[in-house]
């Protein structure tokens, strides 16, 4: 029987029996049940039961232009019958060579050359190994240490996963850790007694002291998201990125910047790297905004400057060979066609610019209520953070249990939010409306102030 013919029933007790899902909390596998969605529109879904939910994370940081738009789907549908398939080693698709040239012409600097991967892990993955190729055939093998900064996140893939510093996704994993190193997150908090042009300077020089270290002969790349989108939405300081990449500069490391989430319209631009963050990096990573989800896609985007020492006259003799079976493929590539025709044809990015301030307004009142500590938001992703003690250093396990009922309340209150321990992520679908971003920061307000609420009754 299809899957797409059977009933709820049906689906829930063939993934309590059969499916593993992403954070699985293994003493519960096979009894726990997570929602089950029917179908979404706009920026709203519908679940099983016929509750219709606002979808306030975006999916997972990627439903740009909404659910139902009938471009997308007829994009995947006229591909598919076209040429659903090539090899990526022996031929090229039409679809694949036109994004490459459109994502070019979005990208700031001279990043003319894309490679497309599967999604963001692999996209990441794939920058890191362009770095161990690039300094192999440089004769440079000994250069191959990664700096990251802690409460960053950077994907699946082995390498990707060891580079990511959010210690919650370490334990009962074999991290490789040797040829990474992490430094300070750039969350500024004002109560540690540092104006924040000095906090900068603090940061900036506890990267230089750090490359110091382990040696600028042997650091290769510098890896960092504009915003620490899933460490809770934590924006650096004024000048920061530009500031890093000098750095970078004067050692020959190459600055990737991890634009998985920030790329696509998430801050009001194509890529939020230069337009938003001050920078021109010499790799950036792109994934779930470039097909709004509807099918798996990522890449990045190279450096001229970058590829011509390892190119041409300059190559060695020397392939490079990663590579994915998926890699270019035609259908997702067309989805990403017809979704960046969507944005430009819709100016959602207008809308992004026009809509963000009073997005970030409407989360900031959020602070009037006694357990939310702080608000930060960039664009239309937004992060309000609940503590019950609000002079406290660091969230507790009860902070943690506060952002589970909030995501509770939520929920049956018609909004779906992403909780990350005590944090709540905002990052709806760009279409949103202002009328919408009421009803979604209303709701919100209303689930946290149940689950105070709960928390003092329980004592």
């Amino acid at each position: 029987m299809p899957g797409s013919q059977w009933g709820a029933t049906e689906t829930q007790a063939s993934a309590r029996e059969h499916l593993l899902v992403p954070a699985e909390e293994m003493a519960k596998l096979g009894q726990s049940q997570k929602p089950l969605l029917a179908y979404g529109d706009g920026i709203y879904v519908v679940d099983s039961e016929g509750r219709r939910l606002i979808d306030g994370p975006g999916g997972m940081w990627c439903t740009q232009i909404g659910y139902n738009r009938r471009e997308i789907a007829d994009a995947l549908a006229e591909q598919a019958l076209r040429l659903s398939y090539n090899s990526p080693w022996y031929t090229i698709n039409s679809p694949a060579s036109e994004l490459a040239e459109r994502v070019a012409k979005e990208t700031p600097g001279d990043l003319n050359r894309v490679f497309f991967t599967t999604g963001g892990s692999t996209a990441v993955d794939t920058a890191l190994r362009f770095s161990e190729y690039y300094n192999n055939v440089l004769g440079r093998p000994e250069k191959k240490q990664i700096i990251v900064r802690r409460e960053g996140y950077h994907g699946s893939t082995s390498l990707t996963a060891a580079c990511s510093g959010r210690a919650g996704n370490w334990p009962n994993f074999d991290i490789a850790s040797e040829r990474i190193t992490f430094i300070s997150s750039p969350r500024f908090r004002p109560a540690k007694g540092l104006s924040e042009a000095e906090f900068l300077d603090e940061l900036v020089q506890e990267f230089e002291q750090t490359i110091e270290r382990i040696g600028p002969e042997k650091v290769a790349v510098f890896l960092a998201e504009p915003l620490l989108a899933s460490g809770g939405v934590i924006i650096p300081p004024k000048g920061y990125h530009a500031r890093m990449k000098e750095v970078c500069e004067r050692h020959d490391i190459i600055y990737v910047s991890d634009e998985v989430v920030t790329g696509f319209g998430r801050c009001g631009e194509w890529f939020a790297s230069e337009a938003v963050f001050g920078v021109v990096p010499d790799i950036i990573t792109f994934a779930k905004g470039v097909t709004s989800g509807y099918v798996p896609l990522g890449g990045l985007a190279i450096s001229e400057q970058l590829l011509a020492r390892v190119s041409g006259a300059n190559a060695k003799g020397g392939f490079f060979t990663n590579g994915y079976t998926y890699s270019g493929h035609p259908v997702s590539c067309a989805a990403a066609i017809a979704n960046m025709d969507v944005i430009e044809k819709d100016g959602i990015l207008d809308h992004v610019r026009e809509l963000a301030p009073y997005f970030a307004e409407r989360l900031i009142e959020l602070k009037t209520l006694p357990c939310v500590v702080d608000v930060r938001a960039s664009g239309l992703v937004g992060c309000v953070e609940c503590m019950l003690d609000p002079d406290a250093d660091e969230p507790t396990a009860l902070d943690k249990r506060l952002g589970s009922l909030i995501d509770k309340h939520c929920f049956e209150l018609g909004l779906i939010v992403r909780p990350l321990g005590n944090m709540c992520v905002m990052s709806p679908p760009l279409v949103i409306t202002r009328e919408e971003v009421d009803t979604m920061v209303d709701i919100l307000r209303q689930g946290i102030v149940l689950a105070t609420e709960d928390m003092r009754t329980s004592g």
